[in-house]
């Protein structure tokens, strides 16, 4: 079988992004019958693919991760130019890894779309800037399932939203997962823990929590600094520093950063206690990880939250919104709070911190938890996927 692949993400920093990569590298790298074509508008370094794996090359005038943006916006010429390569590449079936960098299909091609949440649908005043953007968003998600074979997502939080949200017969989607890299695992190098405190901006000995990800409002991140201002009110936790680690610029979408600088700002506890290192390496965070208190992510809605199986890899707990996707993969590693409720969120952290017999017990159950999520598992179900649609053409 020969299946076709919208690699157009492939070099987004954003979740993705690394998706794309990590799982066509699992399924690739583990497929000995089918042939992978993957269609970019950039180079893509095949060392790490499997052996029948081959790029083809599409022009445009813009990147697809410049021009795919909350803000940004994609040229016809440039969309009908992946169209065509998708036809060129004389697939069985066509795959796209997030429905982000959508293209319209060949005629009668069969394809696969990954839809990774509806958080756009369900907040579409926390995602969108204004109304343009936002229509041009759910005119390219509708258009993407009615063309759909089948869709994908990568929880049951997801699903449960598509349904809800997109009007999307749950029939229709499969539920695959993500995985963690193996850089993320415990780290012993004190030198290497030494050096990412450094870059994180942190004291050798500062206890610390710690959050990954973007800026944008869905992400709750102004009741987390309105919970963490009372946490350091109190006496068994003054000493907590948090660490925000993500790009300030958004890459491209909706971005509260400059907020969150002036609130931090306006709090003499929290100017004191809040680091913003920018963007850090995978194996910093793992260090990182590795010494955390937890990982905390508030989040009103994620679509798996791959910080979560991140950092558990590397041993630490995770505090996140009780019954969504996050709480999904932390399982038993897990604290859950009520993300609208900046008294429980403070209540989750400061119980974590001073509970070390809890703490203790969620860190114990970390590393096994993620056996649940592995990119190998990710890239045999979708591969199964793939196959029964183009099996069904």
């Amino acid at each position: 079988m020969r299946i076709a692949v919208d690699a157009s993400c492939w070099g987004n920093n954003r979740g993705f992004g690394r998706f794309t990569r990590e799982l066509l590298g699992a399924m690739s790298r583990s497929d000995a019958d089918n042939d992978y074509i993957l269609l970019s508008d950039e180079g893509i370094a095949t060392d790490t693919l499997g052996p029948r794996t081959s790029v083809l090359r599409v022009a445009t005038t813009t990147r697809v991760v410049e021009a795919a943006t909350a803000d940004g916006r994609r040229g016809i010429r440039d969309v009908l130019a992946f169209r065509r390569a998708a036809a060129a590449a004389r697939a069985d079936v066509l795959f796209y890894p997030a429905v982000y960098s959508w293209f319209p299909p060949p005629r009668g091609l069969a394809n696969v779309v990954t839809f990774h949440d509806a958080i756009a649908e369900h907040f579409p005043e926390l995602v969108f800037p204004n109304w343009k953007p936002r229509l041009a968003w759910t005119l390219k998600c509708r258009l993407a399932q009615w063309s759909a074979n089948r869709l994908l997502t990568v929880s049951q939080s997801a699903k449960a939203e598509m349904e809800e949200y997109l009007g999307i017969d749950g029939s229709r989607i499969d539920v695959i997962c993500e995985g963690a890299s193996p850089v993320f695992a415990p780290v012993g190098d004190p030198v290497r823990r030494a050096a990412a405190r450094r870059a994180a901006g942190l004291d050798p000995s500062a206890r610390f929590l710690i959050y990954v990800g973007g800026f944008a409002p869905h992400k709750n991140l102004v009741r987390l600094f309105e919970a963490f201002d009372k946490v350091l009110a109190r006496a068994e936790t003054s000493d907590l520093v948090l660490v925000m680690s993500g790009d300030p610029k958004g890459g491209g979408f909706h971005s509260i950063y400059e907020e969150l600088c002036r609130l931090r700002d306006a709090s003499p506890r929290l100017a004191a206690r809040v680091r913003f290192p920018g963007y850090l390496s995978d194996a910093d965070l793992a260090a990182l990880y590795t010494e955390a208190q937890a990982l905390v992510l508030p989040s009103l809605s994620e679509g798996f939250g791959l910080p979560a199986l991140e950092a558990m890899s590397c041993g630490a707990p995770v505090l996140g919104a009780a019954g969504g996707a996050v709480m999904e993969v932390a399982g038993a590693a897990g604290l859950g709070f009520d993300p609208y409720s900046v008294e429980s969120i403070a209540d989750a952290i400061a119980r974590l911190v001073i509970d070390r017999q809890l703490a203790d017990g969620l860190r114990a159950r970390a590393i096994p938890e993620t056996a649940r999520n592995t990119w190998d598992q990710a890239a045999e179900m979708t591969r199964a996927t793939l196959e029964a649609v183009a099996r069904a053409a």
